[in-house]
């Protein structure tokens, strides 16, 4: 049985990174999980991100977030970056991984591109779908676990850790407008966008996402379960 792929989205600031290492330790505690692991439903949790998920990626992430100097990188450029890395990630991490029956929790995928190059840049909606559809190969989530916060608390949460990369630089308007990229996303696809609401404690935002998360295992694998 393929595996199953599992996005964490949001603004900068909204703690998917700390929440999708929440959900990977809590999985491996889950009763029903361990059920379909025993029966070999189930070979792992693997845990990676955009940009950065692989070793051409980790180049590429370094290209896209660090701190470059002179010349600012062209919104078109920064589009085919994270297209490139996607593809190499996809067809590297992603794909083997689900082949092999394993969950992938991903931070970022499509809908940071959208909402970031296209509602942030203002780069055309049509021509971003068609480079994740090039990159991806038509691989969607099976679930996003959209973190929503406000843009302007995002930042200044990112404010608190010290040092902010080339994307957390970018002015509030432009985060204001991911913000509404990501809003437009969840509207247009509620079959897999599930809204998390971040501004709660660390302990209660992860607690939600579990038990959204659970809620999934019977409906993708209820004949296992009842076998």
């Amino acid at each position: 049985m393929p595996g199953k792929l599992l996005v964490f989205e949001g603004v900068e600031g909204c703690g998917k990174s700390t929440q999708l290492q929440i959900l990977g330790a809590a999985l491996q505690q889950s009763s029903g999980l361990q059920q379909l692991q025993r029966r070999g439903l189930i070979p792992q949790i693997l845990a990676t991100r955009e940009p950065g998920g692989t070793e051409l990626g980790l180049g590429l992430r370094q290209l896209l977030l660090g701190d470059r100097g002179g010349a600012a990188m062209a919104s078109r450029a920064e589009l085919l970056l994270y297209a490139a890395d996607r593809a190499q990630h996809v067809e590297e991490v992603i794909r083997p991984a689900l082949a092999a029956g394993s969950w992938v929790l991903c931070d970022r995928y499509i809908d940071s591109t959208v909402a970031y190059q296209g509602y942030g840049r203002g780069l055309e909606l049509a021509l971003i779908e068609q480079l994740n559809q090039v990159a991806t190969g038509g691989l969607l989530p099976d679930l996003t676990l959209w973190l929503r916060l406000d843009a302007e608390v995002g930042l200044a949460r990112t404010r608190q850790r010290g040092s902010a990369d080339r994307m957390e630089q970018a002015d509030l308007a432009f985060h204001q407008r991911v913000q509404g990229g990501f809003e437009a996303l969840a509207q247009q696809h509620p079959e897999r966008i599930v809204a998390i609401d971040a501004t709660k404690d660390i302990d209660t935002v992860a607690r939600e996402i579990f038990a959204v998360v659970e809620g999934y295992l019977q409906p993708w694998y209820a004949p296992s379960l009842t076998a």
